[in-house]
């Protein structure tokens, strides 16, 4: 689902009729997926960059996320948000942040609200590589050890901060030592194994839930198309196409595919194109925000 979603928006994207930037999770998908299917419905969720596919994973709306990048009335954002700042209240899809890092601590805090309220739901957060060099990530690393809470820290760690390599940023690449050093569970799963995400995902659930408090995954991914927008980009000089496909060789969708049953897998298919045609046909036919939401939700 979130593969074609994005694939079908890389091919609307042109056309303008896509109001807002996109950033793809294509060659991404995997953590969300994994991720997300060891949580429960109550359970919440933050994404960041590319948060189109944790959105979807978690059972936001595919019709209210198209609509949303169409900047139509009927987005998840009222059209006011686009496509890096898409929200589920229904799916608990806490929202996405354009600022680098800013969803870390509020994942925190949501986090410490669950706790709070006691029930053992927990709260994920996901984000790049180049959000571990904000300071507010350490400070939610140590918040959270210090309070025990039910969080989940997802690197997802694609070696890039827009086109900067992690080598050129950090003069050791070990994220998870970093981590570690907090006194939390680390995770590193090098190759983007969706099957060893989804263990790991479930230990560090299984965790927070107990009331152990928060664990750290780094996942190793690699994107395929450019870091903002719907095309490849192996021709700007930062990275080389043969760097890429053993990635694309080793592509999470097609394996888990290649386990099904035809007949299962072409009716899934089959399920994911409808819902698609459907998505886009209701943000093409919805009506744009009036004049004076200008003025809704903004305060002077």
């Amino acid at each position: 689902m979130i593969r074609r979603v994005e694939e079908e928006t890389a091919r609307i994207y042109p056309t303008d009729k896509i109001k807002s930037p996109v950033h793809l999770a294509i060659g991404q998908e995997a953590t969300s997926a994994a991720v997300c299917d060891v949580l429960r419905p109550d359970d919440v969720v933050s994404g960041t960059y590319r948060s189109h596919a944790v959105y979807l994973a978690k059972g936001g709306s595919t019709a209210a996320m198209m609509a949303e990048m169409y900047g139509k009335d009927t987005g998840c954002c009222r059209g006011k948000g686009g496509s890096m700042h898409i929200i589920s209240p229904e799916a608990n899809v806490l929202g996405s942040s354009a600022v680098v890092g800013t969803n870390i601590p509020i994942a925190t805090g949501a986090a410490l609200k669950l706790k709070r309220e006691g029930g053992d739901r927990v709260c994920a957060v996901f984000f790049g590589d180049g959000a571990t060099e904000e300071g507010c990530f350490y400070e939610s690393l140590n918040f959270a050890a210090l309070h025990r809470l039910p969080v989940i820290f997802i690197c997802e760690n694609n070696g890039f901060a827009i086109h900067e390599p992690l080598s050129k940023r950090w003069a050791s690449e070990d994220i998870c030592g970093r981590v570690a050093a907090f006194g939390m569970p680390v995770h590193r799963i090098p190759d983007g194994d969706v099957l060893a995400m989804r263990e790991a995902a479930a230990e560090a659930v299984a965790r927070a839930r107990r009331g152990e408090g928060p664990s750290f995954i780094e996942c190793k991914l690699y994107r395929w198309r450019e870091h903002v927008g719907p095309a490849e980009d192996f021709d700007q000089g930062y990275r080389a196409k043969t760097e890429a496909e053993p990635w694309m060789k080793n592509d999470q969708v097609a394996r888990i595919g290649a386990l099904l049953p035809e007949a299962e897998r072409a009716e899934i298919d089959a399920l994911i194109e409808a819902e698609i045609v459907a998505a886009i046909e209701f943000a093409e036919t919805s009506p744009f925000p009036a004049a004076e939401e200008l003025y809704a939700n903004v305060y002077a």
